[in-house]
């Protein structure tokens, strides 16, 4: 810690270029922490829906017989109601109706409220909403507020009963039985289903399990398509997928080349303090501590540019979801998106990977080169 002024003062030698260099990697690092937001979805979490697509529905008997499968913990059947508040016509929150029997086995990972689970279940006209939507609204467990449907011809009263606990869920999910009875009061039968979520037991009966759903339905008027919750989004946002892979192309060049550029800029610190290190060594400084102060200067500038574009991420997808309101019709899920603090401890990770690699092979060959060799080359 002793050296560490004399390792500062060196970064500061050429402010311009320490600040140049710096500044790419930053964005670099800020790249590679935004689309780390992608959603990585779950292993024992799988979606059934139609073959022909998520405007197809199924039939709602599938739903009792995917939950009669080996390996099915639950199973619980989705139908998207579309209800707009305030703004008649316009979606901002995405709204289901579900079976609330099922929800503790099928998203136990959501964490929701035992208590809250059984108000949903003993009330018809319960509702759960997602803490991002509840916030958004102002919203509090116990309010009354109607929706209008944009799909069904009706306008239901829902009761809050309780809340998702996730800052970006923007979910509202009601009770089947709720829409189904206000639909038959219509002469309308809601007998269908458009997705199915079913929760497996163990991560490797992942795929037998989907294959036998499939082949369950297999020549029946609905067939279906199991995928798990991961490739479901990655489906979902289709269009979206070979701009984003394109993107996370150009991000992994973006970080090789600021590698590179990082690994330069060592190299030339280095060559321009030739003399300056072979007078370091010839007083008596060792090979290791040169070695050691040279890696440092390059890893605590790689580190504190890349701690910089990690946080401003942060600070920037939570502005947006502050801005934006949260779940928005044109980009879905996609835009409850937020920079967690893991994916910012990875930014960083990666900040320190660059510094080390970049500051070693210019400060190895700094540190080993031979005293006289140095000197004759600079006097």
């Amino acid at each position: 810690m002793k050296f560490l002024p004399l390792v500062l003062r060196n970064l500061l030698r050429n402010k311009l270029r320490t600040a140049l260099t710096g500044g790419a990697i930053g964005l670099a690092v800020l790249l590679v922490c935004f689309f780390l937001t992608m959603p990585a979805g779950i292993d024992v979490r799988v979606s059934v829906h139609h073959k022909g697509g998520l405007v197809y529905m199924m039939p709602f008997a599938y739903v009792n017989k995917i939950r009669s499968v080996p390996g099915v913990v639950g199973a619980d059947g989705v139908l998207w109601f579309g209800g707009a508040f305030e703004e008649e016509g316009h979606v901002t929150f995405p709204s289901f109706a579900i079976e609330p029997e099922h929800v503790a086995t099928v998203w136990p990972d959501y964490h929701i409220d035992p208590a809250a689970l059984e108000r949903f279940r003993s009330h018809r006209d319960g509702a759960l909403v997602g803490r991002q939507t509840m916030e958004k609204y102002g919203w509090r467990i116990g309010q009354e507020i109607a929706l209008h449907s944009t799909v069904w011809p009706v306008a239901l009263t829902f009761r809050i009963v309780g809340e998702i606990p996730n800052e970006r869920s923007p979910l509202f999910w009601m009770q089947r039985e709720y829409l189904a009875q206000a639909m038959a009061a219509r002469g309308v039968s809601v007998d269908i289903v458009g997705l199915v979520w079913v929760r497996i037991a163990d991560p490797a009966l992942v795929d037998p399990v989907m294959a036998r759903l499939d082949a369950m339905f297999r020549n029946s008027p609905a067939e279906t398509a199991s995928e798990t919750e991961k490739s479901f989004f990655a489906s979902f946002f289709g269009s979206l997928q070979g701009f984003v892979t394109i993107i996370l192309l150009v991000t992994a060049l973006v970080a090789l080349c600021v590698l590179c550029i990082a690994a330069n800029t060592a190299s030339m610190a280095v060559r321009e303090r030739a003399r300056e290190i072979a007078i370091l060594r010839a007083i008596g400084f060792g090979r290791r501590l040169i070695f050691a102060t040279l890696v440092a200067e390059s890893m605590i500038l790689a580190t504190v540019a890349g701690s910089t574009g990690a946080l401003l991420t942060y600070a920037f997808t939570a502005a947006v979801k502050a801005t934006s309101g949260g779940w928005s019709t044109q980009l879905g899920p996609l835009s409850g998106f937020l920079v967690s603090p893991s994916i910012v401890a990875q930014g960083i990770g990666l900040a320190v990977i660059v510094g080390l690699v970049s500051g070693i092979a210019p400060a190895y060959g700094a540190a080993h080169k031979p005293v006289a060799t140095t000197l004759r080359e600079v006097f």
